[in-house]
């Protein structure tokens, strides 16, 4: 397994903001997830959705939708793990 930070960002009370990542290839089975990096005690609490979009027959495009649930702005990372490759 293999994970790490594919992007940053801050958002306002209440934002969504889409991001996405291209090029991934379509045989890895990817898990994506978002972690407030907000410290206490903003209680930081995020939702998020992933959908997956064939670029061609061996990539794909992730777009990650990240929802601030909270009324306080809050920083996280988009994080993934690899499951196989």
């Amino acid at each position: 397994m293999s994970t790490g930070v594919q992007f940053t960002g801050t958002l306002a009370p209440n934002q969504s903001l889409r991001y996405f990542t291209f090029n991934w290839p379509t045989t890895w089975h990817v898990v994506w997830y978002v972690m407030p990096t907000t410290p206490k005690p903003g209680n930081p609490e995020l939702d998020w959705e992933v959908a997956v979009e064939r670029a061609n027959a061996t990539q794909c495009t992730y777009w990650i939708t990240v929802k601030n649930l909270t009324t306080s702005s809050v920083t996280f990372e988009g994080r993934y793990a690899i499951m196989n490759a």
